[in-house]
């Protein structure tokens, strides 16, 4: 963890995947940038807990160790009532938005990535200005991504896992 890093809550206290989903359109959409990041060669996780206490909706892990963060929009609305994705720079090397075909791209910072997604997939529109982590922050999100998705697949086999006091 970085110095200016808060303490990060426990593995316990982050949400399965089962209890991340927004809406029916959040959730294809979300479905479909991770897939295309697969493709692309990224892990992915969704609803990923931040140092700061945001949620990324999509945080990925390159086999380079470069991250980027997609922040979901399913509509104009949505992205009108949502500014907090300023906060997620500091642990990407890269931000993106990824929105529906209908939604008009003129609304999305220049600075950011954009991705048109739907259920089955998702095409990089622009890649968006990059940024290069802190060796120290990329170490601390790494190590954090890898005890998350470890606890998120032990609750797979596990449902109760980190709930008894006994793990």
């Amino acid at each position: 963890m970085a110095p200016d890093d808060p303490p990060e809550p426990a593995i316990a206290a982050i949400p399965a995947v089962h209890e991340l989903v927004d809406s029916p359109t959040a959730t294809a959409l979300c479905r479909g940038v991770c897939r295309a990041l697969d493709q692309l060669g990224y892990a992915s996780l969704v609803e990923f807990p931040l140092a700061n206490g945001r949620r990324a909706d999509v945080l990925a892990l390159a086999k380079t160790g470069e991250f980027v963060i997609v922040e979901i929009k399913s509509s104009i609305a949505d992205f009108r009532a949502d500014r907090k994705w300023a906060f997620y720079r500091d642990f990407s090397d890269r931000l993106f938005f990824a929105v529906p075909a209908n939604f008009p791209a003129a609304l999305i910072p220049e600075e950011c990535g954009l991705m048109v997604a739907d259920a089955f997939g998702a095409a990089i529109i622009r890649g968006g200005a990059g940024a290069v982590l802190r060796p120290a922050r990329r170490r601390a999100l790494t190590v954090r991504f890898a005890m998350i998705a470890a606890a998120r697949l032990r609750r797979q086999l596990d449902p109760q896992a980190g709930q008894t006091g006994n793990d």
